[in-house]
């Protein structure tokens, strides 16, 4: 059986999907399908375009309802069962914060109090008025971002639409968010990297999986350092600031979507995480921030 490996840029990451079918011109087919839903998915629920239906909604806060549709909704009704389920800490409005933080200045500065109070007033998904058929933010200046969603859930239909084109085996891998379709060709489970958070390049641990996915998130990819600090880009809903207590939590799940928020949702649960994952049945590998491998997951 040939294996087909298509890598591509999108979601400002680079990625890559890996096919084995004994058809190349059907793994070209399927990868190609793939590759054009991800690119959808990013146009779709950017908050960096103009045309998206985020900006949409965020454009309307503070005034009438926003038209959505089904695809739309479901990722809403998903986002407020993280929001339940993390009692708050994982919060979809909580993009309006990136405001006040600069994780792209060659002079980071940590923001003014005054600032960081205004903007943590404006997250609180708990406020947002919201159906299968619409949504409102209620107050001018809140926002909604589906950063905490998009990428994973763009890798789970990217397997699925591999599927549905014939492919019993593949890897689609979207900036490392994992997704596994069935298992390698000879039976085997796909064996997969844990980024070392402090090592570039370097896996602090391996993980096998069949037809299931693996998210990490941590404190490695956009942070700035002030006076000697770290501050990454994952901020916590509740006060503005970014979380500290682990460097990754990585998450392994039947779909890339559960997996993703999890991790998110561990990172910003903090000490309370892994009392989160095991409420959530899930298998997980953490770093602390004093480099402490945690976790059930078996490692390879």
């Amino acid at each position: 059986m040939q294996r087909f490996r298509q890598t591509f840029l999108a979601m400002a990451s680079q990625h890559s999907i890996e096919l084995c079918c004994d058809d190349p011109a059907r793994a070209r087919d399927a990868a190609q399908a793939a590759i054009a839903d991800v690119l959808r998915i990013e146009a779709k629920f950017s908050r960096f375009r103009d045309d998206s239906v985020t900006t949409a909604i965020n454009r309307g806060a503070g005034g009438p309802p926003v038209a959505i549709d089904t695809e739309t909704a479901a990722l809403l009704r998903y986002a407020d069962r993280c929001f339940v389920a993390s009692d708050g800490a994982f919060d979809i409005t909580a993009g309006v914060l990136r405001r006040v933080w600069d994780f792209r200045s060659a002079s980071p500065r940590l923001p003014a109090p005054t600032a960081l109070e205004k903007a943590v007033a404006l997250v609180d998904w708990d406020e947002v008025e919201w159906s299968d058929v619409e949504i409102r933010l209620p107050r001018a200046g809140m926002e909604i971002d589906f950063g905490g969603l998009g990428k994973e859930y763009a890798a789970d239909r990217a397997a699925t639409i591999c599927r549905e084109r014939g492919i019993a085996h593949g890897l689609v891998n979207l900036g490392g968010d994992v997704r596994a379709i069935g298992a390698q060709p000879d039976g085997a489970p796909w064996r997969v990297g844990i980024q070392h958070p402090r090592v570039p390049g370097s896996a602090i641990a391996g993980v096998d999986i069949v037809d299931a996915a693996v998210a990490t998130s941590g404190d490695y990819e956009r942070y700035v350092e002030i006076d000697g600090k770290r501050y990454c880009h994952i901020l916590d809903a509740r006060t503005g600031m970014p979380v500290d207590y682990w460097q990754s939590v990585s998450v392994l799940a039947p779909l890339c979507v559960a997996a993703g928020s999890c991790a998110t949702a561990a990172m910003l649960l903090g000490q309370a995480g892994p009392a989160f994952l095991e409420g959530q049945g899930v298998r997980w590998i953490g770093v602390t921030a004093d480099g402490r491998l945690m976790g059930d997951a078996p490692v390879a």
